[in-house]
């Protein structure tokens, strides 16, 4: 049994509103949090002001608030948490683990989006991209494993899979994966439950926090010891796509939200009593909490959403 207190997030970004792709994971990770009497955050990845809409973080939270899965704690916003990012960044290249790149997104694309270190050693001053160096294919570091409490165990060579990995994007903006490792050791969380598009990233997060353990990436926190991840099946729509914005998924409706706590559990294979389909969204949750079965969850990447979404 874990000896530290359960600590558990949800994250979603300003780019519009919640759609059931997002409940599946805002929902599930409520669950799992409350189940395991632990504390739930959430966090506004707010760091990428050209994808984000003006108005969708004070919708989302109170969409949030509607569906009975109301936060503890200050919401953490990543928009405040700029200094901390470039402290880990600065801490990281003072450790020569980083280096400049002014490559293109089209050059980058055209070797599969695996970045074959072309500009390691081109010793560009202050231009592009920030790049970490990442170790070499046969080095015993570049190998990352995990075992996923829903997919089970995955493994991922980041020099052969990944390559070096962007921390500060060309225009200046801090990479995703930066900002939620430093964030997610700020916040000591024990446990992340979110979408299996995210599995594939968790290597290079869990690099990051290796790093951080040989102090390279000195950060003023009580823990560095990786989470236990959980990654969710992607809910799709009837052409197999994503559910997204991008996707032009339908936002939850107000007024339906019993109705899509209801959908979720059983998208979820939670199995909910057919009696309480007619119940108030806190005797869902009542029900749902105690009875949350993590195990039961599909262990499959994609999973068809309900029709009506």
């Amino acid at each position: 049994m874990d000896k530290k207190p359960y600590i558990g997030r949800f994250a979603p970004s300003p780019t519009g509103p919640l759609h059931f792709g997002s409940l599946i994971c805002a929902l599930g990770s409520y669950l799992d949090a409350h189940h395991n009497a632990g504390r739930w955050l959430v966090r506004i990845e707010d760091i990428d002001p050209p994808r984000e809409v003006p108005g969708a973080t004070t919708t989302i939270l109170h969409q949030l608030e509607d569906h009975g899965l109301v936060w503890q704690g200050d919401l953490l916003y990543q928009s405040a948490r700029l200094p901390a990012y470039r402290d880990a960044l600065e801490q990281l290249q003072a450790a020569g683990l980083t280096y400049h790149c002014d490559c293109t997104r089209q050059r980058i694309v055209s070797l599969g989006s695996i970045y074959d270190g072309h500009c390691r050693h081109r010793q560009l001053s202050a231009q592009g991209a920030i790049r970490l160096l990442t170790p070499a294919a046969d080095c015993a570091h570049a190998s990352l494993r995990f075992n996923d409490l829903v997919m089970g165990d995955y493994q991922q060579n980041l020099a052969t899979q990944v390559g070096d990995f962007v921390l500060q994007r060309r225009d200046g903006l801090f990479s995703y994966q930066l900002a939620v490792t430093v964030d997610d050791l700020f916040q000591n969380i024990t446990h992340v439950v979110r979408g299996a598009d995210l599995l594939d990233s968790t290597p290079r997060q869990l690099y990051l926090r290796q790093l951080y353990s040989r102090e390279c990436l000195a950060l003023p926190v009580a823990q560095s010891a990786a989470p236990h991840f959980a990654h969710l099946p992607l809910a799709t729509n009837a052409e197999g796509q994503k559910l997204s914005k991008q996707n032009f998924a339908k936002p939850l409706l107000k007024g339906d939200e019993a109705n899509n706590l209801w959908q979720a559990l059983l998208w979820l294979r939670q199995s909910p009593p057919r009696e309480l389909q007619l119940c108030s969204v806190q005797e869902l949750l009542d029900w749902a909490i105690p009875h949350w079965q993590l195990a039961a969850v599909p262990k499959q990447l994609n999973l068809p959403a309900p029709s009506s979404y």
